[in-house]
């Protein structure tokens, strides 16, 4: 009987927190996993929510239990797997049915894919969901790329099954293609900078001033009341206070400093250089990860060059903390506005015409890098601001405010050794961004003069060399 409104193909964490879901919502899942005896294991775990659900063993039977036309989730992992299920649903879907992807994809494979279906009576859709288990679970902030038809046709499961906020779902149609897998990529790579750069002020506060991890934990907890309010400030209040019920140690303290990563922070430190974006907050937190997992040769670095400077503390410590919550909030105007920047580039780019009002308003509920943050960001786009975020003029008060502590936070680090490659890159873009004019005219004149690459002059049209002769000689 094709009664199921939607299928799911895969059990795993995401998967089943998306389906049981659905199920709460009053929509009927099919579901198919795999591993076969994960799908009866799944039904007996759903409770009340199983009569919701539709066990199925085979593909077939999945696509035969959907009503027509039929969508179906693939909630398995990127790449090769993704174009192996799609090989196999494929035959079996008929006119106007969706398959749709919503892992974390490389959009780039998403446009392919999409491309593969454009002579078929199938459509395929890239989809970006942020939130973790959490989220899947409870209402997720969905990022859809793909065709409108598709998009009215999974609308209504898919906004009934997001976060809300004050009422409004956070799912959106983005553009087409591959427009909802690389606002997803730009989100995580906010997300990556925004994490570093809070786990570098928690460094300032931990070996900077010699402060405990539940001293700490307090400062954030008060910051998530003011103006940097958001989850990730919510959840490092939560985890620097949790102790280890064993030896008593804060958890935070017993946990290998090797940040783990997906590839999507790269995905999206790589296309902000491919679209000649500087987006240098976020590449700062993807190779600080990279530099995390270096811990051998990093614990021989601090035998060779000990930590021998750290000057004497003539600021009072409650004075450097209000500096760090200041630093912290300029910094993270610098990570969103690199990457609004990205997004903006690529729309252009690709001819997606991404409304970044609404990427802004499906980001205050359900996603990870959720803040009060994203209201305000919403309503400089929606009022057209004048090229970067920063220059929009709630956006240029907050920097003209903050940027004074990041600049003193940024050179306390450096005096006393600790890093902060984050928060620099963040000030350092500022720095050149506000420069009417700065150094490049010098690097013109090195790539004329060592390769005849010509430059323009202030003072006349056109490409121009100099006369390096006499200087060659």
């Amino acid at each position: 009987m094709s009664d199921a409104d939607i299928g799911l193909v895969g059990l795993g964490t995401m998967g089943s927190a998306l389906a049981l879901n659905i199920a709460e919502k009053g929509f009927r899942v099919a579901v198919w996993n795999r591993e076969e005896a994960r799908i009866g294991q799944f039904v007996a775990e759903a409770g009340e929510l199983a009569s919701g659900i539709v066990p199925c063993t085979t593909l077939e039977a999945l696509m035969e239990a959907i009503r027509p036309p039929r969508p179906v989730l693939l909630m398995i992992p990127s790449g090769a797997p993704v174009d192996s299920m799609i090989g196999r649903l494929k035959p079996l879907a008929g006119e106007g049915d969706i398959l749709i992807d919503a892992g974390n994809a490389d959009f780039r494979e998403t446009v392919r894919r999409i491309g593969e279906f454009r002579d078929s009576s199938a459509t395929f859709v890239g989809m970006g969901v942020s939130g973790g288990e959490d989220g899947a679970r409870h209402g997720p902030s969905i990022m859809v790329g793909g065709e409108l038809a598709a998009w009215e046709r999974i609308a209504p499961v898919l906004t009934a099954i997001a976060a809300k906020y004050e009422g409004e779902p956070c799912a959106a149609l983005l553009g087409p293609d591959g427009a909802g897998h690389f606002v997803k990529t730009i989100h995580n790579g906010i997300e990556y900078a925004d994490m570093q750069m809070i786990a570098e002020v928690y460094g300032l506060m931990r070996d900077g001033l010699g402060m405990k991890p539940a001293d700490i934990s307090a400062v954030f907890a008060g910051w998530n009341g003011g103006r940097l309010n958001s989850y990730l400030i919510e959840i490092t209040a939560r985890v620097l206070a949790v102790t280890d019920p064993q030896s008593g140690t804060p958890i935070v303290d017993l946990i290998v400093d090797a940040a783990g990563q997906k590839g999507t922070g790269r995905w999206a430190a790589i296309e902000a250089q491919h679209l000649g974006v500087p987006a240098t907050a976020i590449e700062a937190a993807v190779a600080a990860r990279n530099l995390s997992a270096q811990r051998a040769e990093r614990a021989t670095a601090a035998t060779t060059f000990p930590s021998t400077f750290l000057p004497e503390q003539t600021t009072a410590a409650s004075d450097i903390v209000r500096e760090l919550e200041q630093a912290l909030l300029a910094g993270k105007i610098v990570a969103y506005a690199q990457g609004f920047a990205v997004m903006a580039e690529a729309s252009r780019e690709h001819g997606w015409d991404v409304p970044l009002d609404t990427v802004a308003r499906i980001w205050r509920a359900g996603c990870i890098i959720r803040s009060q943050f994203l209201g305000e960001i919403a309503s400089a786009f929606a009022d057209g601001p004048a090229g970067n975020l920063v220059l929009a003029p709630a956006f240029a008060a907050l920097m003209a405010e903050t940027h004074p502590a990041l600049r003193v936070t940024v050179g306390r680090a450096a005096l006393q050794g600790l890093p902060v490659p984050a928060l620099s890159a963040a000030l350092s873009w500022f720095d050149s961004w506000r420069q009417a004019r700065g150094t490049a005219n010098l690097i013109q004149a090195q790539r004329d003069f060592f390769g005849a690459h010509g430059f323009e002059r202030i003072d006349r049209e056109g490409p121009q060399h100099g006369p390096w002769g006499a200087a060659q000689g």
